[in-house]
């Protein structure tokens, strides 16, 4: 069968409608704003410190000065376990999230709970990311000397191998710079003052911009 011109011009003109359909849409997802979850514990809720100096909210101004248009959701809750983080996983972590970061394992720790049950916890979190398609990043934390070294060895392996088996992006250790560093932290020793809170953004910021670019694509 013969085309006519008429029909060929109504092809061209339908391609052309669709490619500008598709140039739309992707202009849209572009100027979509990110929303980057973070689930954790105090050290994510801001334990502490007063509104807009906690992690999340220097974070979020840290990525906008950089040119990210980023929304990063505040989902720490002071004192939870990696079990707890888990049991409110599915309305913490929204299906429109577009990705994730995961501190939590500092209390399991601070308890002398069994690695064996924050690993599993931390494990079904993860698997939850990965089957959403989220790309996500785990942050790890280290045991306390004072938990002996079998404790330790086995506490501080968790965070490696699970980045490891579910293939997501792991900042080792999430108070790198600012543990232990009394003029860096609260007056607990543990959790960071606004001081302490730059700095961990300033040394997670390279691993978070990873993440958003894996979001953008």
């Amino acid at each position: 069968m013969t085309l006519s011109k008429g029909h060929a011009t109504y092809g061209m003109l339908a391609v052309a409608v669709q490619a500008l359909a598709l140039l739309l849409a992707v202009t849209a997802s572009q100027a979509k704003t990110l929303k980057l979850v973070a689930l954790g514990d105090s050290l994510t809720a801001g334990y502490g410190l007063k509104a807009g100096l906690g992690f999340t909210d220097v974070l979020e101004k840290a990525l906008k000065a950089k040119g990210y248009d980023v929304k990063v959701v505040n989902a720490g809750v002071s004192g939870e376990t990696a079990e707890d983080g888990l049991a409110r996983y599915d309305w913490s972590v929204p299906p429109d999230s577009d990705a994730l970061i995961v501190e939590l394992g500092a209390n399991d720790m601070l308890r002398g709970k069994s690695p064996a049950g924050a690993k599993q916890a931390l494990a079904a979190i993860l698997a939850k990311a990965t089957a959403a398609h989220l790309p996500t990043l785990l942050t790890g934390m280290r045991a306390s000397p004072s938990l002996g070294p079998d404790y330790a060895a086995a506490f501080d392996r968790i965070f490696p191998d699970l980045a490891s088996q579910y293939r997501v992006a792991l900042y080792p250790f999430f108070l790198d710079g600012v543990a232990a560093d009394p003029k860096l932290n609260q007056q607990d020793g543990l959790h960071p003052n606004p001081q302490g809170v730059q700095i961990i953004v300033e040394r997670i910021l390279p691993a978070v911009e990873a993440l958003l670019g894996k979001a953008k694509s």
